[in-house]
């Protein structure tokens, strides 16, 4: 299974359509409007392995969810310009991966403070400096940072939500279990009903599930959903409704389900998903339909980590040596 380093590259090769806007409708790094005061901006995953981001406007400043990488970061610096002559203040990361919190020590240079789940920097100190020096040696962005390992968020919270309003806006950063990572946070806007889910929740074949809890990420987003959203922004993939949950779900419902199935049958690792050079390239289980807007180039991976996360009884991200 790819690590999170050379993910990157990993994201070069899909290109598969978002559910809701197809890919010739992309506009990459331009900030658009979805409600007053909040702004989308659709990382290029394909080219440049960025995230997405989201532009909060507030009473005297402005917050942005997930740093990106270096690149990303700039951009999302760059549209902020336009749309607001206010200061960048608050950075959340909704989790450690590089493509989302790479880039905090551009937007801290600036005096922003940044944000996360205190899992998010338990996280960098289980995996770092490791994983920055590979993507140093792959990624200019990062390597020009002449810094010897990621920068983790400046503030952390553990009691959830911890709520940010200056009575213009009320922001509020919430967590609810492991699913993507230890550190899976959301901003929600409470009287916009909009979720911000980093990639908990992706609107494509994005699911990287190498740090996750496959099994618990169904219950994750369920908990999400009780908040009554609206709006789904996620971090990879175009915007969407309560529909991009609730089809989240489904995929890792119909997966486990899928999986567990052949483990009922006894059914061994290399009966159902063939290797290549040690990392899973294909699989026979089949799932519906309704799903397949999120089975793609991972797929392989994804029934390989749920397989082991069943037959070892815990989550993959502990048996891939993150304890």
């Amino acid at each position: 299974m790819p690590r999170r380093p050379v993910l990157a590259a990993a994201f070069a090769v899909l290109a598969s359509l978002a559910l809701f806007v197809s890919s010739t409708d992309a506009q990459f790094g331009l900030a658009k409007p979805i409600v007053p005061g909040v702004w989308f901006i659709e990382g290029d995953l394909k080219t440049h392995g960025h995230c997405n981001n989201i532009l909060i406007e507030m009473k005297d400043s402005l917050m942005v969810v997930d740093a990106n990488f270096p690149s990303g970061a700039r951009i999302a610096i760059a549209e902020a310009k336009k749309v607001s002559s206010k200061p960048i203040k608050y950075v959340f990361d909704t989790h450690h991966h590089g493509d989302h919190a790479y880039g905090n020590a551009v937007f801290t240079q600036l005096g922003a403070a940044t944000w996360a789940h205190k899992g998010v920097a338990e996280e960098m100190k289980r995996y770092e400096p490791k994983r920055w020096l590979d993507t140093a040696k792959q990624r200019k962005d990062v390597g020009e940072l002449n810094l010897q390992t990621a920068e983790p968020p400046a503030r952390t919270f553990d009691k959830s939500p911890h709520v940010i309003d200056d009575g213009s806006r009320r922001v509020e950063f919430h967590f609810f279990g492991w699913a993507h990572t230890r550190g899976d946070g959301f901003v929600f806007l409470p009287k916009e009903k909009i979720v911000c889910t980093g990639d908990a929740a992706v609107n494509g074949p994005y699911n990287f599930v190498g740090d996750g809890n496959v099994g618990n990420w169904a219950s994750v987003l369920r908990r999400v959903q009780k908040l009554g959203v609206t709006q789904v922004l996620p971090a990879h993939g175009v915007p969407g409704g309560p529909e991009l949950l609730a089809g989240q779900i489904q995929f890792f419902v119909e997966l486990n389900k899928a999986v567990g199935t052949a483990v009922q049958q006894k059914k061994k690792i290399e009966d159902i998903v063939t290797m290549k050079d040690g990392q899973p390239v294909a699989t026979s289980i089949q799932l519906p339909d309704a799903v397949k807007n999120w089975v793609g180039d991972f797929y392989a991976a994804q029934v390989h980590a749920a397989w082991r996360e069943i037959t070892e009884k815990k989550p993959i991200g502990e048996i891939l040596g993150g304890k």
